[in-house]
């Protein structure tokens, strides 16, 4: 089994993240600017096109926001518009197979939960990584394999 480690244990796709708040800003600056410059449009036209732009922006905020947090008592699994907090013992099986966008849970109420905290996108080794480290919490913590 992996080493399990040092909590609390914050999971998140850094690389992603930094790419779509980077995108992000800079879309926001440069349609600011350029909307600032051109000097036909009306202030209705030069609010509407700030307004896209801090649209844009909000939207690859939202798309930056997933992660997930492991503590002693369980994992905060935070998605794109909803945060969901697991007991360890609900959780029965981290999978992230080959072709997966993100890692799955498995859970005792016999659902399974998207952690997009979690994805191979841009930085495949990270994600493969940080799976098996949540692997070994919730084997170690919950109800997997190696316990009950």
């Amino acid at each position: 089994m992996p080493d399990t480690p040092a909590l609390p244990v914050v999971f998140r796709p850094q690389r992603t993240r930094f790419v779509l708040l980077t995108l992000g800003t800079v879309m926001f600056v440069v349609i600011t600017a350029v909307t600032l410059m051109l000097e036909r449009l009306s202030p209705a036209e030069r609010v509407s096109f700030v307004f896209t732009a801090a649209l844009f922006l909000g939207i690859l905020t939202l798309l930056s926001r997933p992660k997930v947090v492991a503590d002693d008592e369980g994992v905060t699994v935070v998605n794109l518009t909803r945060t969901r907090r697991l007991a360890w013992a609900e959780i029965l099986r981290v999978n992230l197979r080959p072709g997966d966008p993100w890692v799955f849970l498995d859970l005792s109420d016999g659902t399974s939960l998207p952690a997009l905290g979690i994805q191979p996108g841009i930085a495949k080794e990270q994600a493969i990584r940080d799976a098996r480290a949540l692997r070994a919490l919730a084997d170690a913590r919950g109800t997997g394999p190696d316990t009950a």
